[in-house]
């Protein structure tokens, strides 16, 4: 995708902090991605509210990520669906950031880790950005399997009609 392909009607909080992150992980040296709804937004889904931007890497990243953006990481009780070998939140961004490393979702009483296979290119404003295909963030909301998630499942399927 290039830059033309973006929406051209980001929330502006949003782009300044998708720039934001995307200039941190310039030196991240394992694949990383934004997922979630920033990532749907930069698929061109306007018709949702994004409250934060979800980013998935390693744990070493992880840690240098939430160092760049001014954020901590923060313990993760591993309790409810998710945990997270890393955690961390950036709240002081013009959006709150939030890294996850080793990200596992809860499937009954085990747990699945949470990968994406593909890895798409994406700029906003010159500044490179990471998010898995379309098709790979179907199967994960699929897997998350909570009501809000099937029903981005249904918005994603859409886009891609």
């Amino acid at each position: 995708m290039s830059t033309d392909d973006l929406p051209h009607d980001l929330p502006r909080d949003l782009e300044d902090g998708l720039i934001a992150v995307g200039e941190a992980a310039r030196d991240l040296r394992e694949p990383w991605w934004i997922f979630g709804g920033a990532a749907m937004a930069l698929y061109g889904l306007t018709d949702l509210h994004v409250p934060d931007i979800d980013v998935l890497c390693a744990p070493r990243d992880a840690r240098t990520l939430l160092a760049e953006l001014g954020g901590e990481v923060i313990a993760d009780p591993g309790e409810g669906l998710f945990r997270s070998a890393v955690f961390g939140r950036a709240p002081d961004q013009p959006i709150l950031v939030e890294v996850m490393a080793d990200l596992e979702t809860r499937d009954g009483a085990d747990w699945t880790q949470v990968a994406f296979a593909s890895r798409r290119l994406i700029y906003v404003e010159d500044t490179p950005l990471f998010v898995p295909d379309i098709r790979d963030h179907i199967a994960l909301y699929r897997l998350f399997g909570r009501p809000k998630d099937l029903a981005r499942v249904e918005q994603l399927e859409r886009l891609i009609a």
